[in-house]
């Protein structure tokens, strides 16, 4: 686990990763907890901070890692698939997911 100056960085739990919350409206907002990044520096502590601008530089490598172990959480392999591989094509009865593959 990444750790700066004894604090590690985390998925922020007002938005679970995301960046965004969805407001009353149906807008879309930048989340206020990390300032629209997904993740937030804890203390050991417990305490919550926004990561500086400042410091994206060094978090890099280890916000992309976070961001792809979220991801898979969410069941993205990083493989392209065909429409007609799709299941939630399949599970909707989509039209291109119907027709098959172009030589089928």
């Amino acid at each position: 686990m990444f750790s700066m100056d004894g604090e590690t960085l985390v998925r922020c739990p007002s938005c679970d990763g995301y960046g965004w919350l969805d407001e009353e409206d149906g807008s879309t907002a930048d989340c206020g907890w990390c300032a629209g990044a997904g993740y937030v520096f804890r203390s050991e502590q417990g305490t919550d901070r926004v990561i500086p601008e400042s410091d994206y530089g060094r978090v890099a490598g280890e916000l992309e890692a976070l961001e792809r172990e979220r991801l898979r959480e969410m069941g993205y392999s990083g493989d392209a698939k065909k429409p007609w591989e799709q299941a939630i094509r399949l599970d909707r009865n989509d039209g291109l997911a119907q027709r098959g593959a172009p030589d089928a």
